[in-house]
């Protein structure tokens, strides 16, 4: 939790140094979790309350309050702040002042760690769905170009020198074989990223009954590690 002096206020009785923290903030850029910190933590809600860890009452007000909090911030009505470092911190304390108590439950049965992975595989699978998608559009307009250049001639160049002739069709279609490349990088990444580590806790799971997949249903996962 944080406290008047940020993340760290419960610890000790200083502030840390202004240049310390905007060094150790990572908020200007983990921003961009966001939708997946707020998915991945009404999912473990959901599960909390399904498990009796929490009450129905409390995961509906988190998940109300996880919502609002987001679309706050997206709107700019609630600004990012770099003494909570970063934007797991940002969300929960913004939770813990729209809902009271019961966003402090939120955190039970999870470490920071394992939400911190869940965050990054959500982001890394969706940001490798976009390419691939992105991929396959490009990969079609140059498709495109080559079957209108079959018969297009340009020379080919090897160490810089003029080598053989060859179809402009033969050119475009050797980005489209480099771009499939990509694709298939990315396609793995994907695949590899969708995996929950969200239950592992910090290093050795937790003694409390959570069940993991039923957040890894929740988050679309296949599986969980």
């Amino acid at each position: 939790m944080s406290g008047p002096k940020g993340a760290r206020g419960r610890r000790f009785e200083n502030a840390l140094d202004e240049t310390a923290a905007r060094m150790n903030a990572s908020v200007d850029f983990d921003r961009r979790l966001l939708p997946h910190d707020v998915a991945g933590s009404i999912a473990h809600a959901e599960m909390l309350a399904a498990r009796g860890l929490i009450t129905a009452d409390d995961a509906r007000a988190i998940t109300l309050g996880l919502r609002k909090v987001e679309a706050r911030l997206v709107a700019g009505e609630l600004a990012w702040d770099a003494a909570l470092e970063d934007v797991h911190m940002n969300v929960e304390a913004r939770l813990i002042d729209e809902i009271g108590d019961a966003g402090r439950r939120l955190h039970t049965g999870r470490s920071r760690n394992d939400q911190v992975a869940t965050d990054l595989r959500l982001y890394a699978r969706a940001a490798s769905q976009r390419l691939v998608a992105a991929i396959d559009d490009l990969r079609g307009a140059i498709a495109v170009q080559a079957r209108a250049h079959v018969d297009t001639l340009m020379p080919g160049y090897t160490h810089l020198q003029r080598a053989q002739p060859v179809r402009l069709a033969h050119h475009l279609l050797a980005y489209a074989a480099m771009l499939e490349r990509d694709r298939g990088r990315l396609t793995d990444a994907a695949r590899r990223a969708d995996v929950s580590p969200l239950g592992s806790g910090a290093l050795a799971g937790t003694t409390l009954p959570i069940d993991r997949e039923h957040v890894a249903r929740s988050l679309g996962f296949a599986s969980v590690t």
